[in-house]
């Protein structure tokens, strides 16, 4: 089965004409069992309703309601746990993207990738979100060696396999395919047709940048020291204090040789500072790794794509993953 999941939020003028594009898409392609799965994340018009009413003429509509509004994140979670699909797709319910793309999503996954993102290389939005959307694009790629043009895109496609194994949270759904990348799936890109927004009004301002560089540095964090933290904190923690240490060394070889006093010297208090703040850092750092040695699974440490015959030890393996099979 292939499931479609939509997180919607007051896009009710768009969702009959996205509906009918899907079903046109799936009844000339013959893709088989389908499922359209709309997640409301709280929508404050009718777009409730008329779910309600595809639901009503199309069994393969089924649908998730929010009490409130909990963020685009929760709602492709939400999805990815209602879908019954081996193959899942994502897009926007504003119609920018075209469901027409999907026969050529399947057609590289076929190629043996595990995820496929959508690259919107002509964007019909405004400059002032295409230019810095390009340089974060740029960061990404960069800082976590996963290449994709659009990180940004809605418009992807997973094994199940891949969302069983990578969980989301606050706002790192943009991040899902360096998530996989990490955890070594094999990631691709196409580029999508991206359509001029008809309805409605786009939901993200300006702060969505802002807080994509923090998401940026959680997922870096996650997907290099997320089970060696002292790796990260420890080695800050011990910079600082070689910095202090050589400051406080200076200080007193100018002691011993007799060149007056030091308590007056800003050097004093910058060493001390350094070396204090170094060792909490080091301290933080060894309180971490107790942490995530408490809490972290056998399976959390690796990702596995193929067993073959009988193996010992197969209990350990998390129920999602056999799942997922």
């Amino acid at each position: 089965m292939i499931s479609v999941v939509v997180p919607i939020h007051n896009e009710g003028e768009s969702l009959a004409t996205l509906h009918e594009e899907l079903s046109r898409v799936v009844e000339s392609q013959s893709l088989g069992d389908v499922e359209f799965l709309f997640v409301d994340d709280g929508s404050g018009d009718d777009s409730w309703e008329v779910v309600r009413k595809l639901a009503a003429i199309d069994p393969r509509v089924r649908a998730i309601k929010f009490r409130r509004n909990f963020g685009k994140a929760a709602a492709l979670t939400a999805g990815f746990q209602a879908a019954q699909g081996s193959i899942v797709f994502t897009l926007d319910g504003d119609l920018q993207d075209d469901p027409v793309e999907i026969p050529r999503f399947l057609e590289k996954l076929d190629q043996g990738f595990d995820v496929v993102s959508g690259w919107k290389r002509r964007r019909y939005d405004p400059w002032h979100k295409v230019f810095p959307s390009r340089i974060f694009n740029a960061m990404v790629s960069t800082l976590t060696g996963c290449r994709l043009h659009d990180h940004n895109c809605g418009f992807k496609v997973y094994r199940s396999e891949v969302l069983n194994e990578v969980g989301i949270y606050g706002e790192l759904h943009r991040f899902v395919p360096v998530l996989a990348h990490a955890r070594g799936f094999r990631v691709g890109e196409i580029e999508v047709h991206h359509r001029a927004r008809r309805f409605g009004s786009s939901k993200y301002g300006m702060t969505r940048f802002l807080k994509g560089l923090l998401d940026l540095v959680t997922v870096r964090f996650l997907t290099r020291f997320s089970q060696r933290p002292l790796h990260v904190l420890g080695g800050m923690g011990l910079a600082l204090m070689l910095l202090g240490s050589f400051g406080l060394f200076y200080l007193a070889v100018l002691w011993v040789i007799g060149e007056g006093p030091i308590g007056h010297r800003p050097v004093l208090f910058y060493s001390s500072t350094l070396a204090g703040v170094g060792s909490q850092f080091l301290c933080l750092g060894i309180l971490a790794e107790l942490i995530t040695s408490y809490s972290i699974q056998p399976h959390d440490t690796y990702s596995i794509s193929e067993r073959i015959g009988s193996l010992g030890g197969a209990e350990t393996e998390p129920e999602s993953t056999k799942r997922g099979r």
